[in-house]
């Protein structure tokens, strides 16, 4: 895994443009890592958020694996951003429901976010990461691609697969369980 800084711009910032991707598919090696290290680090955030710590390398790599096998079969309808995060997404659902049952979930948390005494943050972390695990999996996946990954509602319904009106209703519904999640009290 190809370590990178985290960037405060939009994720789209570093947007892959189809003569890479066309090279990539074609096996021009250094497009093939370009792609990763501009994606790698986003997709493993991710990653993080769906299924983990303790599992979240392993998906990353197999997103690419099987990204890469399926280069020649990216139409460029949508961004090439949209189709990783679907395929990426795909695959840490599948996960979960392979697994049946939720582990602990590591909480990367922002600069912004965190608190100046640090036994107040951690517990903050633990809840939030608590009302994280506990969220239905297809809520955590949008709630994450919104508020981790910064798509669009347009981005999040073309990489889900679903009408843009449902990536509304789903967040807000997300956000809605988070927050009677982190006030319930334990």
């Amino acid at each position: 895994m190809v370590a990178m800084e985290p960037s405060h711009e939009n994720p789209a910032h570093d947007s892959i443009d189809d003569p890479t991707v066309q090279a990539a598919a074609a096996g021009d090696r250094r497009a093939l890592r370009e792609i990763y290290e501009a994606t790698s680090d986003r997709v493993f955030r991710l990653m993080v958020r769906m299924v983990g710590i303790q599992d979240a390398d392993d998906l990353t790599q197999q997103v690419y694996v099987r990204a890469f096998s399926k280069l020649s079969q990216f139409s460029g309808d949508a961004k090439f951003e949209t189709w990783l995060y679907r395929l990426a997404t795909n695959e840490a659902l599948q996960h979960l429901r392979r697994e049946k049952h939720r582990r602990t979930k590591e909480l990367v948390v922002e600069p912004a976010m965190q608190a100046t005494d640090p036994v107040e943050q951690d517990e903050r972390v633990a809840i939030v990461r608590h009302a994280l695990d506990q969220l239905d999996p297809e809520l955590r996946a949008i709630f994450t691609l919104k508020e981790e990954s910064g798509l669009s509602y347009q981005e999040i319904a073309a990489t889900l697969g679903i009408p843009e009106g449902t990536v509304g209703s789903r967040l807000n519904r997300a956000r809605r369980e988070l927050r009677r999640l982190i006030d319930t009290p334990q």
